[in-house]
């Protein structure tokens, strides 16, 4: 059975991790021009790690020692793969192809849900998870997509890991608290990114970090991978992984805002058009959630 949704909190951690997220993504480009990708990740994640076994170590061990691995090892490793996979599809495809494909997981979510857990929805979440995803096609230039080739596949299979780390996590954090999901979440990116680092950038490369660079870098481990993953992990406690994969759709939006703000990158009208589908999506669900 589905958990029971409660009030607007759980909406408004997410919104605020969307917020975190969309400053992080312009902010991202300016680092990724000095440290290669996957070298960025690997210090991200090993950081957003240490903090939290200095702050809450203790905490972590004893919780990890009253529960099976398996209750906590697959939403680690989902949530890891996921953004693995989405950085190497930047690679190998346009942005606007991943930001459309890897924001599928809202769709891929509330079945994979119902397929391993028989977890149900009525027809006001069929019609608003639909509606989102044709506001996330306008806003992400109409998806981008001029074919379907390497990078196209592997974003798709990162929007299949995303919702496998929501689903998984929802059900996990039956067991476990948040703050132990979160550090062992973080644990099993900073161990995926190393590895991807020394495949694809000959290990980890730092050498080259301005100061500019690594306050960037400290911002996405302590504010997007700390809090950003605490703040999901803390929202699933609430309402179903469903509710909390659609309302993470506002994240292209808040990066379509900072990249204005930041980069003067301007947004079409279309997209305009597109942006507001997915608030208002968003605001129907927090309407319809509550209801059976």
């Amino acid at each position: 059975m589905p958990k029971k949704e409660t009030g607007i909190l759980p909406i408004l951690l997410i919104l605020l991790q969307s917020l975190l997220y969309g400053f992080g993504d312009p902010i991202t480009k300016k680092a990724y021009r000095v440290m290669p990708v996957f070298s960025l990740l690997a210090v991200r994640y090993m950081i957003a790690f240490a903090v939290l076994i200095l702050l809450f170590g203790k905490r972590v061990r004893q919780n990890l020692r009253a529960v099976p691995v398996k209750d906590w090892l697959l939403p680690s490793v989902c949530i890891g793969l996921t953004y693995i996979l989405n950085n190497l599809a930047l690679k190998l495809t346009a942005a606007t192809s991943v930001a459309f494909l890897r924001s599928l997981s809202t769709v891929i979510t509330p079945l994979m849900a119902f397929i391993l857990f028989r977890d149900s929805f009525d027809r006001r979440h069929i019609v608003i998870h639909l509606s989102v995803v044709v506001g996330l096609y306008l806003l992400c230039g109409y998806g981008g997509l001029n074919g379907f080739g390497v990078g196209e596949a592997l974003t798709l299979t990162a929007a299949c890991f995303m919702a496998g780390a929501l689903v998984f996590g929802s059900r996990s954090l039956k067991k476990i608290d948040p703050i132990t999901l979160t550090t062992v979440q973080a644990g099993m990116s900073a161990l995926l990114a190393l590895f991807a680092s020394m495949l694809f950038d000959g290990g980890v490369r730092i050498g080259q970090a301005t100061p500019k660079v690594w306050a960037i870098i400290l911002y996405l481990a302590l504010a997007c991978t700390l809090t950003g993953y605490l703040l999901q992990n803390l929202a699933l406690e609430k309402i179903p992984a469903r509710a909390v994969s659609l309302i993470q759709c506002t994240c292209p939006v808040m990066t379509a805002v900072f990249s204005f703000l930041l980069l003067g990158e301007r947004l079409a009208a279309v997209g305009m058009i597109g942006a507001v589908i997915i608030l208002f999506c968003v605001a129907g669900e927090s309407v319809f959630g509550s209801k059976p």
